[in-house]
């Protein structure tokens, strides 16, 4: 089969685009070299719902803010993204909810 040059050039863009959501993904949202915890089928299949879940959720948070800045969604970082989800998440889980003293 033969392809023309902008469809091989398309071609590369999306084979770009899905190496690096996996690598958003692997690398950086669960960290290299981590394994899944889960022993159990259902449990790992539980697991692996979850990192694809959380990832599509902060990649639909980088959508929202380039489409309020008027920005392409891939201007916006997901590591620095993700570095901010993580400060924010951790700095606000310290803090006891009120009426609980």
């Amino acid at each position: 089969a033969h392809a023309r040059a902008d469809e091989l050039a398309d071609a590369y863009h999306q084979r770009w685009e899905h190496e690096t959501g996996n690598d958003q993904l692997k690398t950086h949202l669960r960290g290299p070299g981590r394994i899944l915890r889960s022993r159990l089928p259902d449990l790992a299949y539980q697991e692996i719902w979850a990192w694809l879940i959380t990832h599509h959720a902060i990649n639909a948070l980088i959508t929202q803010a380039a489409t309020a800045a008027d920005l392409d969604p891939d201007r916006i970082s997901y590591t620095q993204t993700l570095r901010l989800i993580r400060r924010t998440a951790t700095g606000t889980a310290a803090i006891p909810p009120s009426g609980l003293d």
